[in-house]
């Protein structure tokens, strides 16, 4: 079997195996063959678990031949995050503490994509503890952006972002409290998709912030977004944060039409900032979506600079309790830029905290009221400009660096300090050929909307489908 079946979508590939036209373990193979080149490349990967994972694919081909139900993930190859646990397995949060350490449990997430027939490649790398937005780690090496490997992949989902652009997995799971699935997906050039708060279980899953984290799929369209997020999604008893709300077919909702449907462009605030070829890409996909029959309106969108502030102390402050004991014991096991504004959270007032938490509803509500009352889905950047320099944004470097990393998550952290779901997608390439993504922001368990307008513009366009020249 030739190796271009890595080209394939996710979607494609389950079709594919489930009609005996490829098998699973042509698939894994295939993927590990990617895996095996461009890891020395990439480092996209913390642990490769081949073996396990062809023993897994050939079983999924026997259930083939014997005519057994299948999932909808049935024998395609993924790889997540390594924030997701496996019990009896090591997690390392991208860490040298947690590297220490096997698992109790399984991520719900995890078990669900098992339920669908999914094979697990292994685990991806990340930033240390989820505490970054570039890409770096100084425990298990910094992860490289596939369009060009002297770039960052954004973070802290960086191993998702690149391993899913590379055509080393078929789709990844990638957590998100600030923006980390959305920045590697916008920089890498792949759809990723931030649910709405309490729509997927984040038990089992290494925390960043209790009340901010997010998981979400990474994948290289929104079907194929939409597939995985059908499986993981939903209430769960173990997650007291997962909201009883009906989990919709966002594969079948994603061909229902757009024409008419609202989207809107901020004003004024939440283009400052970005680069030139950002706005240009932004009003390219405006059109677009025009040429689709929606409608585009200016809207006053609420200043971003509120909501990232109190997002910053929610997450300054949940961290450090969860770090404290190992600030105290273990502080040389940090990377130095990881441990610095984790320790900041110690000194944060509890008063600014309940206050910060105490605006979350009353933010919302002006948001949807100025923007939600008017258009059915906000247009925003991802990230102000196309994957920086390695270099330019390590965070053990320069003044000149420590700029950069602030910028990372300008449009993303407001965002996620509201709650709501918002899916980031390629919307076309910079001058010097690097992925440029943009946002789309809906209310509350409106995923299906965004998975449909996002669809509907990949079918208008191909930015989606291009490949990196790596490999």
């Amino acid at each position: 079997m030739s190796e271009d079946i890595t080209d394939r979508g996710l979607v494609e590939t389950a079709a594919s195996i489930r009609a005996g036209e490829v098998s699973s373990v042509e698939c894994t193979r295939a993927c590990l063959k990617r895996i095996e080149r461009l890891q020395p490349v990439t480092n996209a990967f913390i642990r490769i678990d081949a073996d396990e994972a062809l023993g897994a694919a050939a079983r999924a081909d026997e259930a083939v031949a014997r005519g057994d139900a299948l999932g909808p993930l049935h024998g395609v190859p993924l790889a997540h995050k390594d924030l997701l646990y496996r019990a009896g397995r090591v997690s390392t949060g991208g860490s040298k503490i947690l590297g220490e350490r096997t698992a109790g449990v399984t991520a719900t997430a995890a078990e669900r994509l098992d339920g669908a027939g999914a094979i697990d490649l292994g685990t991806l790398n990340m930033v240390e503890f989820a505490a970054g937005g570039t890409g770096h780690n100084e425990h298990h090496g910094d992860c490289r952006n596939p369009w060009d490997t002297e770039r960052s992949t954004g973070g802290s989902s960086s191993g998702s972002g690149c391993a899913v652009a590379a055509r080393m997995v078929f789709g990844a799971l990638g957590s998100d409290t600030g923006g980390s699935v959305r920045m590697p997906a916008a920089l890498c050039g792949v759809t990723g998709l931030k649910p709405t708060d309490g729509r997927v279980s984040r038990f089992g899953v290494m925390p960043r912030s209790w009340t901010s984290d997010t998981l979400g799929p990474m994948a290289r369209s929104a079907r194929d977004a939409a597939r995985l997020l059908g499986v993981v999604a939903g209430h769960d008893p173990r997650d007291p944060a997962t909201r009883q709300v009906p989990v919709p077919d966002y594969e079948a909702e994603i061909e229902d039409r757009v024409d008419g449907l609202r989207v809107g462009i901020p004003n004024q605030g939440w283009m400052e900032h970005t680069v030139a070829e950002v706005q240009d890409t932004l009003e390219d996909v405006r059109r677009c979506f025009e040429s689709l029959g929606c409608r585009t309106s200016g809207v006053d969108v609420p200043d971003p600079k509120l909501a990232f502030d109190l997002s910053e102390i929610i997450v300054k402050s949940e961290s450090a309790a969860m770090h404290e004991r190992w600030l105290r014991e273990r502080p040389e096991d940090y990377s130095i830029a990881i441990r610095a504004p984790i320790e900041a959270g110690l000194y944060i007032p509890a008063t600014h905290y309940l206050h910060a938490q105490r605006m979350r509803g009353p933010a919302l509500d002006e948001f949807h009221r100025a923007v939600f009352d008017h258009v059915d889905a906000l247009l925003l950047p991802a990230v102000p400009f196309p994957a920086p320099l390695l270099a330019d944004c390590d965070p053990n470097s320069t003044t000149r660096a420590a700029r950069t990393m602030a910028e990372f998550p300008r449009f993303t952290r407001p965002i996620s300090y509201l709650g709501l779901p918002a899916l980031v997608l390629p919307g076309g390439f910079s001058g010097n050929h690097l992925p440029v993504g943009f946002q789309l922001v809906a209310p509350p368990f409106a995923e299906s909307l965004l998975l449909r307008l996002a669809h509907h513009y990949q079918q208008a366009t191909d930015w989606h489908r291009r490949r990196p020249p790596i490999g």
